[in-house]
């Protein structure tokens, strides 16, 4: 079996779908070696395992796949739930999530699990929003952590080294509608002198570009609006402050990617609709392609963001060729200890064509400018910093190597890097 982008595969000897916890728990308990698969979307094998698969998408609990506390608002949803399916279940309970990855694809226990994020000055990562979190240990047991206890900041972003993650309990917010808007054309010298200002023009703010074009190529800008059928009236208009610098309103839909139609991107000109179908870029009801790219992504504390831009625009001969697009974000910072997040943060995201030799060679540059910045890199993407390097980014590892030699004493849930990173 490959991921999604079929530029690995997987070194398990077999995969399991249980239906019940039952028959999670058999497995767990009898198997010396096991890990759970998620939506398949990472770039390297931080899920990987020699044992067995766990896929969770046919899991039934028992429960209802998505419940709500109507006094609190905490949504607790199964674990191999896409988070498209989530929002669409909490949108019709009134409630959403204060943000949205790329994709609405990827599993909620998947994409919490290495740090995956969406984009605003406001929002945290995906595991921001988790306050609970149900897994099932080396025994077969069934153990929950919620925020407050003194083992929950290392039971979020947690590689998969601790358990099977069955359930995630997730904070909401009263649902909201938003207007998506794009800008081409930001000359980079704006962008330079205003880098806090652009990201910080609408709810949720990614800018797109190739590092060596004369201008950057797109801003998308995402804002929360008040309609009717959010209990106000209709209303909200385009951020102002990219005409303002130089950039130009788009007058067509587009996409991350030059020359590709936008017929798969979340509807944008302005026109309100649900978080859930506008935070995103992509539209749950269409299939991302396969196989044509390789990712890397790189956080940085948000201080240190016009230091790297400027970095990344002066490797932009270097970089550009390699590019499919690039996309900068912002994320507010949580308390998970191997959040890559764990304070303000301003992410640069590369999408390669599928040359790994090439990106290989040329990684290594990238990380060169960054890292002395505070850089690290994301979880489930493609870097070249040794794994031996990743414990020394993060204050609160050992606390973390800890809870998982407690969890599970014969590393039951390691294997691909994991493995050599607990070693």
């Amino acid at each position: 079996m490959k991921n999604w982008a079929a530029n690995l595969t997987y070194s398990s000897e077999r995969i399991e779908r249980p239906r019940t916890l039952a028959e999670l728990a058999g497995i767990v308990a009898g198997e010396p070696r096991v890990r759970a698969l998620g939506s398949c979307h990472s770039f390297c094998d931080v899920a990987d395992t020699t044992g067995v698969h766990v896929q969770l998408d046919l899991l039934d609990d028992g429960r209802p796949s998505l419940e709500v506390d109507p006094g609190t608002g905490v949504a607790s949803v199964r674990a191999g739930l896409r988070y498209g399916e989530v929002a669409a279940g909490l949108h019709a309970e009134g409630r959403a999530l204060g943000a949205m990855a790329s994709l609405p694809h990827i599993s909620v226990a998947g994409a919490v699990a290495t740090g995956t994020h969406g984009s605003g000055d406001g929002t945290r990562s995906l595991a921001g929003d988790v306050v609970g979190v149900e897994l099932m240990t080396a025994s077969g047991e069934v153990l929950i952590l919620r925020r407050g206890d003194a083992d929950f900041p290392g039971s979020v972003v947690a590689l998969g080294a601790l358990g099977i993650v069955t359930r995630v309990e997730l904070a909401t917010v009263p649902t909201f509608d938003v207007r998506q808007d794009v800008f081409t054309g930001l000359p980079w010298d704006a962008l330079f002198e205003n880098l806090d200002a652009v990201m910080g023009s609408a709810y949720s703010v990614s800018i797109f570009t190739s590092w060596f074009e004369p201008d950057v190529r797109m801003v998308w800008c995402k804002s929360k609006v008040a309609t009717r059928s959010t209990g106000g009236e209709a209303g909200g208009e385009a951020p102002t402050l990219l005409v303002e610098l130089g950039a130009t309103p788009a007058t067509e839909p587009m996409h991350p990617l030059p020359d590709v139609a936008a017929v798969a991107c979340t509807e944008q000109g302005g026109v309100p609709g649900p978080w859930f179908e506008r935070l995103p870029h992509f539209r749950l009801d269409f299939t991302p392609s396969l196989g044509e790219e390789l990712q890397s992504e790189y956080l940085v504390p948000r201080a240190a963001g016009p230091d790297a831009v400027r970095a990344l625009r002066a490797l932009g001969d270097r970089i550009g060729p390699l590019l499919l697009t690039s996309e900068i974000r912002t994320i507010a910072g949580d308390d998970q200890w191997l959040s890559t997040t764990g304070e303000d943060s301003i992410a640069f995201h590369f999408t390669w064509r599928q040359d790994w030799p090439a990106v290989r060679e040329l990684l290594p540059e990238v990380e060169a400018a960054l890292l002395p910045l505070g850089a690290r890199p994301h979880w489930g993407k493609l870097f070249t910093v040794p794994v031996a390097d990743l414990p020394g980014l993060y204050p609160h590892f050992e606390d973390f190597a800890d809870l998982a030699a407690r969890l599970d004493p014969t590393g039951k849930f390691r294997g691909g890097y994991v493995e050599e990173l607990l070693a």
